[in-house]
């Protein structure tokens, strides 16, 4: 296989021969018994203008052609994400009318967290325009007021604070089906953007809003945005411990409460996952990033305590590894990052009772700590191209059931999750041994396995993708399942089975 030529130097490999070896592990056992309802959104991703950090947006939005890049469309079309955020802290400081109408009159925008010029000519229509490109449902995330922080109300005599009413004027724009304002700017039929967020890390800067006023502000927006469209879903504020007040003041109002996690899975003692060591010990790095999980379920489980008795559906709108680097991580471009991220998102199905939106990685951007798509720039002949995460997730969208189903005796080695569509059941299996394969059988309580799919991606786990390499690595092979058969999951893969179960 190719490999990214600078990328690749002194990329330590695992041998054929350690890949070879195999553990016999006990059986897959599935319950297929409906535990709960699976969100069609815990695959989301999430879209911000970040400036001179990351091209992002400015990259993906081809200036010549005023559309979007070709490429960018096409793999995220392959990516098939079911929804798409648009925001983030630069919220904080968008003007959203701004970004609407003769895209000759827009002004541009000083992006006042992440450094250098927006140029505006991506909006709200551009956005939503994505989003129907590539099926994705539309998640807006309104400026909530600055989140209360001062540093971006007002720059060079520019007010870039936004109240209720104007959050609910963004609603009526792209809902409403007599808005002047967007068939005027040559959107005659209604966006229908049915999910807001408001407010975005309300709760990480002291400078902002404290709980009671956020919580006060947040009934003032839910009830002006649900006046101008009230089949609108809408997402509050409710990280760092105000999940339950949250919803004690505005759950009748909202229908979600947000909450993001950044972390860095390295361990302080034995920092390897930074800058380029990883390459120098890969068992130490594979180590590290298979506990990464534990983390994000530490977090998780934190807001479902915080929210005590109360029952609001979670809504991780931001998930970020933040690993210091030359690049902002490297080590995510790598396998073992990918089986990393399998680990992440199975268990967030596992919380699938209650999360109902889930994201992983940032969108696109040219450099970043996670980004799902990366963009080469100078455009020429250097396409987008899916990273180890987006490959996963991209796996997983789309072999998946609606209902979570129970999964026991999990040989070790493997990670497990289960969900059922009518007679088809889905198995997401990240296998943890790095050197190893194991062989099981998977067993369905009082039924019998007719036949089925599986679809794999092995690798190496120290492979990096690149735009040099990205058709010839990280590609999922799709395999038969005989009936009833034992199955050897190779060594650091990632799998989605899909089985066709009868009654016994």
């Amino acid at each position: 296989m190719a490999v990214a030529g600078a990328a690749s130097a002194g990329m330590l490999r695992v041998t054929a021969g350690t890949r070879q070896e195999t553990h016999i592990g006990s059986a897959i056992l599935v319950d297929p018994k409906p535990l709960f309802e699976l969100s069609p959104y815990l695959y989301m991703q999430f879209m911000e203008p970040l400036g001179a950090t990351d091209g992002s947006v400015e990259a993906a939005w081809d200036h010549v052609r005023d559309d979007w890049r070709e490429d960018v469309v096409a793999i995220t079309r392959e990516l098939a994400p079911p929804m798409m955020r648009w925001g983030g802290i630069f919220s904080d400081f968008y003007r959203w009318r701004e970004g609407v109408g003769p895209r000759s009159t827009r002004p541009p925008l000083l992006n006042l967290l992440w450094g250098g010029i927006e140029s505006n000519q991506v909006g709200t229509g551009e956005f939503v325009e994505l989003c129907r490109l590539v099926r994705a449902e539309p998640l807006i995330c309104v400026n909530f007021e600055s989140d209360g922080r001062k540093q971006y109300m007002k720059i060079k005599g520019s007010v870039r604070t936004a109240d209720a009413q104007e959050a609910a004027e963004w609603v009526s724009y792209c809902n409403d089906p007599d808005s002047r304002d967007r068939k005027a700017h040559g959107h005659p039929a209604p966006m229908t953007v049915r999910h807001w967020q408001i407010g975005n890390e309300t709760s990480y800067d002291r400078n902002g809003f404290d709980l009671e006023t956020a919580a006060r502000k947040t009934v003032e927006f839910a009830r002006a945005m649900r006046a101008s469209d009230p089949a609108i879903r809408l997402i509050a504020w409710g990280d760092s411990g105000w999940a339950s007040r949250m919803a004690e003041a505005a759950g009748e109002h909202v229908h979600y409460l947000a909450f993001h996690h950044m972390f860095d899975p390295d361990s302080p003692q034995k920092p390897v996952l930074r800058g380029e060591r990883y390459r120098r010990d890969p068992d130490e790095t594979w180590e590290q990033l298979m506990t990464a999980w534990q983390l994000t379920d530490a977090k998780i489980r934190k807001i479902r305590d915080d929210l005590g008795a109360r029952t609001i559906p979670l809504a991780m709108t931001e998930c970020h590894f933040v690993i210091p680097g030359r690049d902002r991580g490297d080590v995510l471009a790598s396998w073992a990052a990918g089986v990393s991220y399998a680990r992440i998102l199975n268990n967030h199905q596992r919380h699938g009772d209650v999360l109902k939106i889930a994201t992983a990685a940032d969108f696109c951007g040219t450099r970043w700590q996670n980004n799902a798509v990366i963009i080469p720039t100078p455009k020429g002949n250097n396409r987008a191209y899916l990273q180890p995460v987006a490959r996963v997730m991209q796996l997983y969208r789309h072999h998946i059931g609606s209902h979570a189903i129970g999964v026991s005796g999990q040989p070790d080695g493997l990670d497990v999750v289960a969900s059922r569509r009518g007679d088809t059941v889905y198995l997401h299996v990240a296998n943890t041994r790095r050197t190893r394969s194991v062989k099981t059988t998977i067993q369905v309580a009082g039924h019998v396995i007719r036949s089925g799919r599986v679809f794999e991606i092995g690798e190496d786990p120290a492979i990096e993708v690149s735009y040099l390499n990205d058709a010839d690595v990280m590609t999922s092979q799709e395999k038969p399942f005989a009936r009833d058969a034992a199955w050897d999951f190779p060594a650091a893969s990632v799998s989605a089975l899909e089985l066709q179960i009868g009654s016994n």
